[in-house]
């Protein structure tokens, strides 16, 4: 659904739990400035929007066509990812380690689970670092 850039600027803002100065205070302008955005009184300066974008993790092309992603995380998403991710790294390590004490683990099926629990923790490391 196409929403005005204002009602756009709005939604984004609270989704990353942002109060109007803090928007403005990362953008260099006012909070009045912010405020006369979100009602649609003006717009961003053009060379501003891409730094806009960038806050709020979306493309101009979704800023200007006042449509969000339909792949956007919301914060409780990207918690509950980040902690299976986590989960499964430390579920494999206790995996591998209980099979070989048990003797029930081959060479290559022990190397697997070690790969998949690295990757996930490796996923999960990439995301923080955003």
């Amino acid at each position: 659904m196409k929403k005005s850039l204002g009602v756009l600027i709005t939604e984004l803002r609270k989704e990353k739990g942002m109060t109007q100065a803090q928007l403005a205070e990362q953008m260099g302008v006012t909070d009045k400035a912010v405020s006369k955005w979100e009602r649609d009184l003006s717009c961003p300066d053009i060379n501003s929007v891409p730094k806009l974008a960038e806050i709020f993790g979306v493309t101009v092309d979704q800023l200007m066509h006042g449509e969000k992603s339909s792949f956007s995380i919301n914060k409780k998403s990207y918690e509950m990812a980040a902690l299976i991710l986590r989960t499964i790294s430390l579920a494999m390590g206790v995996a591998v380690t209980v099979l070989m004490i048990l003797n029930q683990l081959t060479f290559k099926s022990g190397m697997m689970m070690l790969g998949i629990g690295l990757a996930c923790i490796s996923l999960y490391l990439l995301q923080e670092q955003k």
